[in-house]
């Protein structure tokens, strides 16, 4: 795809967009609406998710302690 033919399709893109404003509404907590079930859900999504990528780094981080304590400790004879 040339550049003009990308030019004038993100044109079209940003003109659709802006011709259908309703699509681009915030979510309930940034849109004002801090108390509903949605944001709720969202600040529990953001909690979870951040619970797992934390274990999934804790274990990569022992891993590796693990294997540097191991290697520091064996004597090869």
């Amino acid at each position: 795809m040339s550049r003009s033919k990308l030019k004038i399709a993100l044109a079209g893109l940003a003109l659709g967009l802006a011709a259908h404003p309703e699509t681009l509404r915030a979510c309930a907590t940034c849109y004002g609406q801090s108390d509903s079930p949605m944001a709720e859900g969202m600040t529990w999504g953001i909690l979870s998710l951040l619970v797992v990528v934390t274990s999934v780094l804790g274990g990569i981080v022992s891993f590796f302690v693990y294997i540097a304590k191991r290697s520091s400790t064996d004597k090869v004879p």
